[in-house]
């Protein structure tokens, strides 16, 4: 009798409410309004307190924390899509920790692998990577902006302030231009990558099939994302040789790390004298790390200079290899970390304390020796810049020394520079590994995933979004301690 009763209540309940085939759903996850447009949300879930007051709470966290969470979210959701049937293969089995670190990974374009992309997902799985791959170079609140626009909505105030701080830029003026040129210029690098990699694997693959590892790799290499979908845990090895391939991914992943607003520079002036200050100096430094890097790794090992040149490029976070990094020398492999630390270029898809970072703290060594005025390019730096290099360089030294420090405890059977190699390869959204990925237990896999986020992130951005500045009242008296 109980049961018929609450059938029945439950069936009135339900003729009262005609919209519950998606809104009652939606009650659970729609804010009140837009973050990024400011429209009221659909549903009734805007008068839900509990929701109501959780959305409040997130509007009036500052940019960075709301886009800090919103890495975290997306990360979340793809390790759920990943752990759905239709993502595994059926003679495959994926645990939590590995989509969890399979996503993390993608989102933070690094490229580490636990488990094996084509061997252990489906084509849906695969296609989830791709996406999680896009939307973590993007970033979600470019995309989150672009389907705002493609809706034929307003971006609110909040909204450009948000992708500002995302874009690591100064000014919001221009933003959605900005965004809007940013999308096109992704999607005509990927475009042109896709059918220059096709040449390539339709020699050795069916049509389709060598449509979708084309776009799937085209997509990673721009995103500064060694993942691949060729199986095997070989990555680009078998494609060592091919000068087509091999160029193609480098120039992908070289425009990619560059940043988008160096290369929107480059494409409005065509003139080096004409650049900005900023593209001046990732562009000399991204060409100066080539070089060396090119070099000391041809020193270093018995590749050829086409390999040595590939991994100079890959090692700037970006993560396919051609060789296999756990033959290297000890001086290669320390080659490559110290790439991998320094990274690619602020505003790009790639990680590390970034190639100005380093040019900031060598020129300004170079001005402390010297006792000279610290410039570049006839322009003066500001000393906040070169106190924030130095910051940003400690953190980030100490969120590898830490997780080094954590990893050697966890898993006393690899040596120190596997462990150094993984943490920083990690920490700089690389992806390259001597091989010991698959085989760290599922705490130092948590960890990993810890300092992919933090890489992705940025360990200075997480620390001051966390810091209350208060105001100073007082200044004492200055005095000079021994250094050095």
């Amino acid at each position: 009798m109980d049961n018929a009763a609450d059938d029945a209540a439950r069936s009135t309940y339900f003729r009262k409410t005609d919209r519950f085939h998606i809104t009652h759903v939606l009650r659970f996850f729609a804010p009140k309004t837009c973050f990024f447009c400011g429209k009221k949300a659909i549903g009734p879930g805007a008068d839900h307190g509990l929701v109501k007051g959780f959305f409040q709470f997130l509007k009036g966290l500052p940019p960075g924390r709301l886009i800090a969470l919103g890495f975290a979210a997306v990360i979340l959701l793809g390790t759920f899509l990943l752990l759905l049937p239709v993502s595994i293969k059926s003679d495959m089995e994926v645990g939590f920790v590995d989509a969890l670190f399979t996503s993390t990974s993608a989102v933070c374009v690094t490229g580490l692998i636990a488990i094996d992309t084509a061997d252990h997902f489906t084509a849906f799985g695969q296609i989830v990577v791709a996406l999680l791959i896009q939307i973590g170079g993007l970033g979600v609140t470019s995309v989150g902006v672009g389907f705002i626009l493609a809706a034929g909505k307003r971006v609110s105030i909040k909204g450009r302030l948000i992708v500002k701080e995302a874009l690591n830029i100064d000014s919001s003026k221009g933003i959605i231009r900005l965004v809007k040129v940013v999308l096109l210029t992704t999607l005509c690098f990927e475009l042109a990558g896709a059918m220059l990699s096709f040449i390539v694997f339709v020699q050795d693959f069916p049509p389709l099939k060598a449509l979708a590892i084309s776009v799937f790799h085209s997509i990673a290499a721009f995103n500064n994302s060694g993942f691949d979908i060729l199986g095997g845990m070989q990555n680009l090895i078998p494609y060592q040789s091919n000068v087509l391939l091999n160029l193609t991914t480098c120039g992908l992943i070289l425009f990619g790390g560059l940043g988008f607003l160096v290369i929107l520079d480059i494409i409005k002036n065509r003139s080096f004298r004409k650049l900005c200050l900023h593209s001046k100096v990732v562009i000399t430094t991204s060409a100066a790390l080539l070089l060396i890097g090119t070099i000391l790794l041809k020193v270093t090992e018995d590749i050829t200079w086409l390999g040595a040149f590939f991994h100079s490029v890959s090692a700037r976070t970006a993560g396919f290899s051609t060789y296999t990094i756990g033959e290297f020398s000890n001086g290669g492999l320390f080659t490559l970390i110290l790439l991998m630390f320094i990274g690619a270029s602020p505003g790009s898809t790639g990680g590390g304390i970034k190639t100005s970072t380093f040019f900031v703290l060598l020129q300004s060594v170079k001005s402390l020796v010297t006792k000279t005025h610290f410039c570049a390019f006839r322009r003066s730096i500001s000393q906040t810049g070169i106190s924030k290099a130095y910051i940003i360089t400690f953190l980030s030294l100490l969120v590898v020394c830490c997780g080094t420090f954590l990893l050697c405890i966890l898993e006393p059977e690899f040596s120190f520079i596997q462990l150094l190699f993984e943490v920083t390869s990690a920490f700089g959204t690389v992806g390259l590994s001597t091989g010991i990925t698959p085989d760290l237990g599922a705490v130092s896999k948590i960890a990993m995933v810890l300092i992919m986020f933090i890489g992705r992130l940025g360990a200075f951005t997480l620390a001051s979004m966390w810091v209350i500045r208060p105001e100073p009242t007082v200044r004492y008296t200055e005095e000079s301690i021994t250094i050095g």
